[in-house]
């Protein structure tokens, strides 16, 4: 059964960015090779520091746009309940 994924993203100012895919290491390798999209190139957002997963792609989306739609101080909320330190969950991924 296919998987999607809701996730956020960051660079070093902590600049935010909200995307869905259903091939999550092949997107964050696409981010970080600057091809993943012109903001996430523009800004160097590279480090994955929240993801959830859904089996069904119109309860993805309808959570990506949930979350986009939040103030950034609800996104930092969020981040920070299961990632209080902002950590990098894909910093070993393509080693």
């Amino acid at each position: 059964m296919r998987s999607y994924y809701v996730y956020t993203m960051t660079n070093h100012s902590n600049t935010l960015y909200v995307g869905m895919t259903n091939d999550i290491l092949r997107r964050v390798w696409e981010h970080r090779q600057k091809t993943g999209s012109k903001f996430t190139a523009r800004y160097r957002i590279h480090r994955l520091i929240h993801c959830e997963e859904f089996r069904d792609a119109h309860t993805a989306i309808a959570r990506e746009k949930e979350i986009k739609a939040w103030r950034r101080e609800k996104k930092v909320q969020l981040i920070e309940t299961d990632n209080p330190g902002w950590k990098d969950h894909s910093e070993d991924w393509f080693d």
